[in-house]
């Protein structure tokens, strides 16, 4: 999706977790290993724009990691599942992006990208491979999906 606001937009990314590996894409545009993500739209909460962005990337269907507390007494409020953290970071010299990192599983690796998000190349990585440097995965991005694995991975 295109920028929504002149100067900052928000945005999510997840990382996705199968057994004990992690799903990171390569990104057409930026060329460098990444999560899957992108913007959240005016119609949709950040929950509901994990879910879509992941599905329309790879086609897999997730469960976002967290806890959301029901109140019997809520009528027209949703408490929505936190994200595990949050950044700001510059896309050029005028834009901004406010991400809300998710962690999630699946119970399927098999991707299949979407028509119009196509991605370089998509690679389910183990924690050893995460610390090869010649996929050469960026700092931020190599913590992020070692967290996720650690929290959410499981035996085969």
């Amino acid at each position: 999706m295109p920028h929504i606001h002149e100067k900052i937009d928000f945005t999510v990314e997840v990382f996705i977790v199968y057994r004990n590996t992690v799903l990171l894409r390569k990104h057409d545009k930026y060329k460098m290993w990444l999560s899957v993500g992108g913007h959240i739209e005016l119609d949709e909460d950040p929950n509901q724009a994990a879910v879509r962005e992941v599905k329309e990337e790879t086609g897999l269907d997730i469960k976002i990691a967290g806890e959301v507390v029901t109140f019997a007494d809520a009528i027209d409020y949703k408490e929505l599942i936190p994200p595990r953290s949050l950044n700001r970071h510059k896309i050029n010299e005028t834009h901004e992006h406010v991400t809300m990192v998710y962690f999630a599983t699946t119970d399927n690796n098999q991707v299949v990208q979407g028509a119009t998000e196509i991605s370089d190349d998509t690679r389910w990585f183990t924690r050893e491979e995460l610390d090869n440097p010649s996929y050469n995965i960026r700092e931020s991005v190599r913590y992020s999906a070692k967290k996720a694995l650690n929290e959410l991975s499981r035996g085969n």
